[in-house]
């Protein structure tokens, strides 16, 4: 959500796909892929984000937190990044996605799109449920 310099932002995409592949990630078995070359990940937010309300997205401590580490003036991005994250959760249909226990709350945003959506428009995402880790 804060700007990057062009450069610096094509070489993190280089380390962290090296270190997915470091991490064991078998590109035979698993399609990997740069999220920001499939525009329906950005298209299904904006779908989402008219169905999201701004006062249920002030309430997440995470934008509380971090617009005050920015001065108190956090950025719309900043703001409707969960609707994001529950676009790229729902896009692929998922059921079980593993979260640390700071993204919960971000997770159970995701679960109430997918519940209003579909009983507006019928069952279409399913419900994902949390993966928690001890670690």
């Amino acid at each position: 959500t804060m700007p990057k310099e062009p450069a610096i932002l094509r070489q993190n995409i280089l380390d962290t796909t090296a270190a997915i592949l470091a991490c064991g990630i078998d590109p035979k078995k698993c399609l990997l892929f740069r999220q920001s070359l499939v525009p329906e990940h950005a298209e299904l937010a904006w779908i989402l984000g008219c169905l999201t309300n701004v006062p249920r997205l002030l309430r997440l401590p995470q934008w509380k937190m971090k617009r005050a580490s920015q001065n108190s003036e956090g950025t719309v991005g900043l703001l409707t990044y969960p609707v994001l994250q529950a676009a790229d959760i729902l896009l692929y249909k998922s059921t079980r996605v593993p979260v640390g226990e700071d993204q919960v709350l971000h997770l159970e945003l995701a679960q109430d799109i997918a519940k209003h959506f579909n009983k507006k428009y019928g069952e279409f995402f399913p419900v994902p449920k949390a993966i928690l880790s001890e670690l």
